[in-house]
């Protein structure tokens, strides 16, 4: 067996590394609208600037907060059903280009915070007055950082390395759900359906925070940390019983998500079916293990044998679960119909056992669980889109933390063609294939 293992699932997915806000995030009674208002900022360097910065300046206020679809402003506003919401902390809504006076070379994160706030303040721009968050874009060239975004976690700031003339909801939106305190979210590979018995290998394709893009969404626990589903939305689980899950995502009201306990950890079950702009390749009900309560840290379990390439043709729900259990917690999990835009699963708690059936409320008929299909899940990167064939990056070890006001952990995704996540050596180090996550104490 490999119990331990288990235990290493929250480490390897940044368990470690989140230490600032592993505590689920409680709803708003109210279902008013959180606003958090961010200033993206673009900066210069004494020998680098943007090869067309007016059309870099032109297309900023469109990632952050166009009414698209592929924006950041509306892609949070679709994962929250209008819970939170990133809005323009000024009024031309991007600011700059700044410049700094420092050199591009050694992608020095800490001092490009630094002087940023302070070119920002010599304006009358000020963090926690003016602005709230703050999203600095930077060109590529010379800089010499291996990724292209960087954002703290949970917490105020992300980085953007920017190649071209304008960067993607796939690294905006993974870094500013860094700021949401989500770490990156890898994939346990448990095939023969027992928890006690997994493998970390991968990330998973059921996030933005994995290899799923903006186009998987995040997911159940996520969306838990994050205070996006309403009690009744992830219903505790504490006895034995039959629920009904409506999918995670889309309008209405019901079920989206079982919050199962499992010893210290908790079992995340959801539904995935196509909603809104998100799900269109995923389907069917999918697990996570919640290591010690820090929903941001949660693993895809994974019973499938087969880890097939991203793109391929395999059905959307290839990598759905079907039956699963944790013979140490002494809880067992059966899917007893799943599809058209709700699923039946079936939990046991305490050693009891599964009946393996019940009375679907739509049909009246009794359904049984398929076999464990195959699987379909993403090898690449956390969220940019590069190939998962992109070779391994080193760390770049002596790169300083960024001024902070608070404990601060870091994350970084992505980077140019052919380079995979990485981030500097500091308290803590953990990697997932080429997943890094950072932790840093709070520094004078």
């Amino acid at each position: 067996m490999k119990n331990s293992a288990l235990g290493r699932i929250a480490l390897v997915c940044g368990a470690a590394a989140l230490a600032g806000g592993v505590v689920p995030a409680t709803a708003h009674a109210d279902d008013a609208t959180v606003e958090r208002k961010i200033l993206p900022v673009l900066v210069e360097f004494s020998d680098s600037a943007f090869q067309h910065p007016d059309e870099v300046k032109a297309s900023t206020p469109a990632t952050y907060f166009g009414t698209g679809k592929d924006s950041a402003a509306s892609f949070f506003k679709e994962m929250s059903r209008g819970k939170f919401a990133y809005v323009p902390a000024a009024g031309e809504q991007a600011v700059g280009p700044v410049k700094l006076s420092m050199s591009a070379a050694g992608c020095d994160y800490n001092k490009i915070n630094t002087l940023t706030q302070e070119a920002l303040a010599a304006q009358g721009l000020v963090r926690g007055e003016d602005y709230e968050s703050l999203s600095v874009i930077f060109p590529a060239q010379k800089t010499g950082c291996a990724w292209a975004g960087l954002g703290s976690v949970p917490g105020p700031y992300t980085w953007i390395n920017l190649y071209g003339t304008a960067s993607g909801l796939g690294v905006v939106g993974h870094e500013l759900g860094h700021n949401q305190g989500f770490g990156h979210q890898g994939r346990a590979m448990c095939t023969d359906g027992d928890l006690v018995d997994c493998e970390t290998d991968g990330t998973s394709a059921k996030s933005i925070m994995g290899g799923g893009g903006p186009e998987a969404g995040f997911s159940a626990p996520e969306l838990i940390r994050a205070g996006w589903l309403s009690g009744t939305e992830a219903v505790k689980v504490t006895a034995s019983g039959t629920y009904t899950l409506r999918s995670l995502h889309g309008e209405g009201t019901g079920t989206r998500a079982l919050d199962i306990p499992m010893g210290e950890d908790r079992l995340v079950v959801e539904y995935r079916h196509a909603a809104g702009t998100v799900d269109g390749r995923i389907e069917g009900v999918h697990a996570y293990r919640v290591p010690k309560g820090a929903y941001g840290s949660s693993s895809l379990i994974d019973l499938t044998e087969e880890n097939e390439t991203a793109g391929n043709s395999a059905p959307a729900d290839a990598d759905a679960v079907t039956t699963l259990t944790d013979k140490a917690s002494k809880v067992s999990v059966a899917v007893l119909s799943s599809g058209n835009g709700k699923a039946t699963v079936e939990v046991a708690l305490n050693g009891e056992s599964l009946t393996g059936k019940t009375s679907d409320e739509a049909s009246g008929e009794t359904t049984k669980p398929a076999a464990n299909p195959k699987h379909t899940g993403s090898d690449t990167d956390a969220g940019d889109g590069l190939p998962a064939s992109a070779p391994d990056t080193k760390s770049a070890g002596s790169t300083p933390a960024p001024t902070s006001d608070a404990s601060q952990d870091l994350a970084a995704t992505g980077a140019g063609p052919g380079t995979l996540p990485l981030i500097g050596a500091g308290a803590a180090l953990v990697v997932v294939g080429a997943l890094v996550v950072l932790s840093r104490r709070k520094r004078a």
